[in-house]
């Protein structure tokens, strides 16, 4: 599968672009540093760690302490059921949220 590809279908579950092509960024160079990974992306530092939180919360990026802070992507098929899960929840709740609407 391409990394457009990747990107695409990332986005298609609601990460935007720039979180999209940081995940693949990690999940194809393996664990960086933040200094490490704004310069291959070009991004400033403040704006990759707020995309990185966010990553972090969607489960899709862990975060090792050691002397600096070392970011890893989880397998793409891995955050794809991880995706599929979360959606499958949201249409759950949203059935049920249609179904009380319909009885009052």
């Amino acid at each position: 599968m391409s990394l457009e590809r990747i990107i695409k279908t990332l986005e298609s579950f609601g990460f935007k672009r720039k979180e999209a092509e940081v995940y693949v960024y990690l999940g194809k160079k393996g664990p960086q540093e933040v200094k490490d990974l704004a310069e291959a992306l070009t991004i400033r530092k403040r704006q990759l760690k707020f995309i990185l939180k966010n990553l972090q919360s969607r489960g899709v990026v862990t975060a090792s302490y050691e002397h600096a802070t070392v970011y890893s992507a989880l397998d793409f098929e891995k955050t794809l059921d991880l995706l599929e899960k979360e959606n499958i929840q949201k249409t759950k709740a949203i059935k049920k949220t249609l179904e009380n609407f319909k009885s009052n």
